[in-house]
């Protein structure tokens, strides 16, 4: 039997087994039987027979087994009566799947396939009634489908459209749709045959639209073919697509505007008739007039200006100029004209953008008569009143130029360049007009044609670099540079180079570094020897110093490590001569012929070229220090070289302009290199005087530091406070008064001194606390005993000469708390320095304290010594508090005693004088507990009652401090004021975050301003005699003292402002506000704030609030006061109410 008829009697449900044998047998690529040569081989009739036999056999799979309870089958474990496997029904209809494709491909004209038609609607059914997937099965139906269709074959319009609508859906939900997408446009004659009005076909277009939304469609070669395409299949679709991508634009990155805009144009292109008006008006019109009406401002208006610059990009096509030309001209002209300025500066853009917009179909006069008339009106909005537009008119101008500079008469050219340079460059009206001016002309150079003129009209324009605004200076600066670049014209005939170093000696960084770009090879040719750079440089400090400084700060930006290396030492040889160090010089001159034959620049006796040249090679040597540590052989080199001259140079250049470059080139080399120089600096500090400066003494600190040495800072600063303390008994370490002695006395004064520039700088203060742990606690032990100081100054009447003066306890005192933090900060783990804080309060608590308790009459003169003083050291403490509960170094133990501390002050007679310390304590407390951290753990129930209780205190302490306001005022008014005046930034900060709490126990501290400010101005109101005097207030200032204090605080904010609305409204809710007097404070506060236009929905809330309550007091006798007070709060309710 051969194959042919063995495979034709397989094809039945009887020898099923063989039919799958012989797939089998087809897909093992090493076995010779291949369907598709079988099927090639079989006559007509036989392939017939064929067809018939696979429609029966999958006809009665498929009754066995639909397809609908595979999946099920399958997924369940469910046993069919058929007892029919899923896996094996699948094979053969994949088989039969098989078949049917190479039938496909062997049909002949003439060949009756009506069995295979069968065939194929029994699979097409399959595919339908299973979900997407990309199944071995599924995807052989799907090209089955698909080749049914190309081959043009009965019904292929119900079997592409499957296949399109597969491909389609698959296209947008794989991760890697990119074949199915080629599918997809390979099928996209399948739409011809769809009715765009069908209800059945709603989906595949639900499915065309998210085409416009997916990114690889956007992106690859195939979807925009496809995208392309969908603007030309229904006229009625254009607006849907265009409707969806104008929502989209804002979510589109640059580069997907720019595929979008190009599906545009390419749609465009192609499109004729009802298609391209469509385009036209709909689409490109449309983005025209938004980018004319847009705000600026919108996340869109870039990207529609981008994708209507495409189409300009594509002028000098007729049908592109035509198109412009025709779609501008209902809308551009108009709104060069508008009012609105920022659509006058749109217009501009786009006009400007597609000069010359003019239709090409005209003949060449008219066509010059409309470019005249648009150039005349380029020059007008050059004129236009407003900045805006004029600078967008400076832009459009420099493009136009820059473009059709050929095209455009050379008095045009002319009349616009001047006015550009001569009017807009120096417009006083606006920075911005200016700035353009000198951004835009860089466009303009860029075309070689305007360079002679330019060349003319630059050199007016120098004045410029000395612009008040910096952003004009750095426009005007990046135009040199241009310049530069393109050689248009010498820039230092434009700006003469004293102006240029004399701005750059000044002025800001962005200025200084492009000043640096644009002289840099002047003073550092880097292709000349190294004598030519000292020539320059020299020359460069002779023009400018400062400028030199600066100039050498940026080098380094420009040119490699080594070449600021070698410039160094240049530099050194320089200096070297002018002291005339022979040896070191010979030794230079045998090793560097070049440089020998060329004779160094002689300085003389001229100290400023010498300082200046010292504090270049300092500068240099800081700019290359990362990259001389990375080189250790060139950073042993450098010592050596300059490490033999260091004592001479510190011998022969005294003056103090040469010593401070020389002492920062001496920080930047080990110590064993300047032994001369480092052993003394120690002493230098130790003979310094009390009265000195920051400059005499900051460098010397920072050479120790970078040496290793600042333990023996801290040793000398340990000494002299040690033995600037009041001596108990001979109990003097001996060792330490060794040292002491070799200085006359003790300097507490500069020892501070020290301390706060190690401790202000981070690369000193980094070093100090690497230090062991020793030296730092017995520092820490010195400054805690002069506690002791300070406590006899508080407690005795009179000073004692002999001892520390009050100021410099103090200092002490203040250094040690700030040292306290540091250290603690330093800890990996513990809180050792947290618990000599701690102590600190209680010694604040004990023993300062009482210092601000009311004194008899006896002790006045000790009290008005004693209480200023308390308050200062208390004060002192609770900053230093403040900042290291910014930092979030304090913890519970620590907020729970400082909290403590302050509310022990506020209880003191004079603690009121503490106040303005004591709000940002509490401001820093709360601000450690997050609202939302409280919130979102509501499991941690001791962790909330711990807050909860420290919170409450808080609210307590605020509480407390809100009535010593009130009572200084009413007990010392103007004192008072000043008072509430210095607590306003503390109380201001502490409400805003107090505002973010909507729960207990913070919600307190609105309420507790509520009825302060209610009842100081029910007083007011309870204490009036006259009718007259009823007037409602219309700002802070109409309010009594402490209201307008917190009022005017509250204000200050929106969110303070609902806040206390809201709990105007709550205290209604809760009935505890009821007199008449009462409401009308209400009303007088709802007045004040209705004046600031502020939360106007919580405003009026609260009115009526108050309405409901106010209509019990109307029975009321409008000829006593009470009938006034109700008469005016009525009046000012109506105005609250607008009624």
């Amino acid at each position: 039997m051969s194959k042919r008829e063995a495979f034709l009697e397989a094809a039945c449900q009887e020898n099923v087994e063989d039919f799958l044998r012989f797939i089998q047998l087809h897909k093992n690529k090493t076995e010779p039987f291949d369907v598709e040569e079988v099927v090639q081989e079989m006559p007509r009739d036989q392939r017939q027979t064929l067809w018939g036999k696979l429609a029966s056999l999958l006809q009665d799979v498929l009754q066995e087994l639909p397809p609908e309870r595979w999946v099920q089958g399958r997924d369940e474990g469910m046993e069919v009566e058929s007892a029919a496997d899923p896996k094996h029904v699948m094979a053969v209809v994949d088989g039969v799947t098989l078949v049917a494709a190479v039938s496909l491909k062997v049909l002949e004209d003439g060949d009756t396939y009506s069995s295979l038609l069968e065939i194929t609607h029994r699979l097409h059914d399959v595919l339908v009634s299973l979900p997407v997937s990309d199944a071995p099965l599924q995807l052989h139906i799907h090209k089955l489908c698909e080749a049914w269709w190309k081959k043009g074959l009965k019904e292929k319009e119900q079997f592409g459209r499957t296949a399109f609508f597969i491909s389609l859906q698959k296209s947008l939900i794989l991760k890697k749709p990119g074949v199915e997408i080629q599918r997809v446009w390979s099928l996209h004659d399948v739409l011809w045959s769809l009715d765009y009005t069908s209800e059945d076909n709603k989906q595949i277009i639900n499915l065309l639209i998210e085409c416009f939304l997916h990114p690889i469609y956007i992106r690859s070669d195939d979807g925009k073919r496809f995208l392309v395409f969908l603007f030309s299949w229904n006229v009625d679709f254009i607006w849907i697509i265009h409707g969806t991508i104008k929502n989209q634009l804002e979510f589109y990155s640059k580069n997907m505007t720019t595929d979008i805009t190009e599906i545009y144009f390419r749609a465009w292109n192609k499109a004729s008739g009802d298609f391209l008006e469509r385009i036209e008006n709909l689409c490109i019109q449309d983005f025209m007039q938004n980018a004319i009406l847009l705000h600026r401002t919108s996340p869109v208006h870039a990207k529609v200006r981008q994708i209507v610059s495409y189409f300009h990009t594509r002028k000098g096509c007729s049908k592109v100029d035509k198109m412009l030309c025709n779609l501008y001209k209902p809308i551009l002209w108009k709104a060069l004209s508008a009012p609105n300025f920022e659509v006058r500066a749109n217009a501009t853009l786009l006009f400007t953008d597609a000069f010359p917009v003019h239709d090409p179909e005209q003949n060449y006069k008219n066509i010059d008569e409309v470019v005249q008339k648009q150039l005349d009106t380029v020059m007008g909005l050059l004129d236009d009143p407003h900045t805006t537009v004029r600078s967008s008119a400076t832009l459009g101008v420099c493009k136009i130029l820059a473009k059709c500079w050929e095209l455009i008469p050379s008095i045009i050219i002319t009349d616009f360049l001047k006015k550009l340079v001569m009017e807009l460059a120096a417009d006083n009206s606006s920075p911005d007009v200016r700035c353009s001016v000198f951004k835009c002309l860089t466009i303009v150079l860029d075309n070689t044609l305007s360079h002679p003129i330019l060349e003319k009209l630059l050199p007016t324009l120098k004045y410029s670099l000395h612009d008040t605004s910096e952003k004009v200076r750095t426009a005007f600066l990046d135009m040199l540079i241009k310049v530069k670049a393109v050689r248009a014209a010498k820039f230092w005939d434009v700006c003469n180079m004293d102006h240029l170093l004399a701005r750059l000696a000044i002025d800001s960084h962005p200025v200084s570094k492009r000043i640096v770009d644009l002289l840099f090879k002047s003073f550092f040719p880097v292709n000349d020897s190294e004598h030519e750079w000292c020539c320059r440089c020299i020359t460069l400090i002779q023009m400018n110093p400062m400028a030199a400084r600066k100039f050498y700060q940026h080098a380094h930006k420009h040119t490699a490590p080594t070449n600021i290396i070698k410039l160094m030492l240049a530099i050194r040889r320089v200096l070297n001569s002018s002291i005339q160090t022979d040896t070191d010089l010979s030794q230079i001159n045998d090793s560097n012929k070049e440089n020998s034959a060329q004779a160094e620049p002689l300085l003389g006796k001229d100290l400023a070229v010498v300082s200046s040249l010292l504090e270049v090679v300092a500068i240099l040597w800081r700019s290359v220090e990362k990259a001389l540590k990375q080189n250790e052989e060139a950073q042993k080199y450098t010592f050596a070289k300059f490490g033999n001259v260091m004592a001479k140079y510190f011998q022969a250049f005294e003056d103090e302009r040469c010593t401070v470059p020389l002492i920062q080139l001496a920080s930047f080399m080990p110590p064993a290199a300047v032994p001369t120089f480092s052993c003394g600096i120690l002493s230098r500090l130790r003979r310094m005087d009390s009265g000195a400066v920051l400059t005499q003494y900051s460098q010397l600190l920072d050479c120790m530091c970078c040496w290793g040495q600042a333990a023996d800072i801290l040793e000398l600063v340990t000494d002299w406070l040690t033995e600037a303390l009041p001596k108990q008994g001979d109990k003097v370490n001996t060792n330490r008064r060794v040292r002491i002695q070799e200085t006359v006395e003790a300097k507490p004064d500069l020892a501070l001194a020290y301390l706060e520039y190690l401790f202000s700088n981070t690369s000193t203060r980094e070093k100090v606390l690497a230090l062991d742990q020793k030296p730092l606690k017995q520092l820490h032990t010195v400054l805690g005993n002069w506690r002791l100081v300070l406590y006899t100054h508080l407690s005795s009447p009179t000073e004692d000469p002999k001892s520390p003066s009050m100021e410099t306890a103090l200092k002490v005192f203040m250094c040690h708390v700030r040292f306290c933090a540091h250290l603690q900060h330093n800890l990996s783990e513990g809180r050792e320095y947290m618990l000599s804080l701690e102590h600190v309060a209680a010694w604040v608590a004990e023993w300062v304290l009482p210092f601000l308790a009311k004194r008899t009459n006896d002790d006045d003169d000790e009290s008005e010594k004693s209480q200023p003083l308390a308050a200062q050291i208390t004060e002192s403490f609770l900053m230093v508090c403040r900042d290291v509960l910014l930092v979030g170094l304090g913890d519970e133990t620590f907020k729970g005693q400082i909290l403590h501390l302050c509310s022990l002050t506020l209880l003191s007679e004079a603690g009121y004088l503490c106040i303005p310390a004591v709000l940002p304590i509490l401001k820093e407390v709360v601000d450690s507990y997050g609202p939302e951290d409280n919130n979102n753990n509501p499991a941690q129930e001791n962790e909330e009652d711990a807050t909860t209780v420290v919170l409450s205190v808080v609210g307590n302490i605020f509480q407390k401090i809100i009535e010593l306001l009130a009572r200084r005022l009413r007990k010392e008014p103007e004192e008072g004021k000043q008072l509430c005046q210095s607590a306003v930034p503390g109380l201001t900060d502490f409400l805003q975050v107090a505002v973010t709490w909507d729960k207990a126990p913070l919600r307190g501290v609105f309420s507790t301003l509520f009825a302060v400010i209610i009842v100081e101005k029910r007083h007011l109101l309870q204490k009036i005699t006259h009718p007259e005097e009823v007037i409602a207030p219309e700002s802070v200032e109409d309010m009594p003292p402490l209201s307008s204090i917190l009022l005017s605080v509250i204000l200050k904010l929106p969110s303070l402002t609902r806040a206390f609305l809201t709990e105007v409204c709550s205290s209604f809710d809760s009935e505890a506000i009821s007199s008449l007097s009462e409401l009308a404070s209400v009303l007088h506060v709802l007045a004040v704030i209705r004046h600031t236009g502020q939360s106007k929905a919580g405003l009026r809330s609260a009115a009526i609030c108050v309405q409901q309550q106010l209509y019990k007091h109307a029975a009321r006798d409008t000829r006593d006061i009470q009938g006034v007070i109700y008469e005016s709060s009525l009046k000012t309710l109506n105005d609250i109410l607008d009624l």
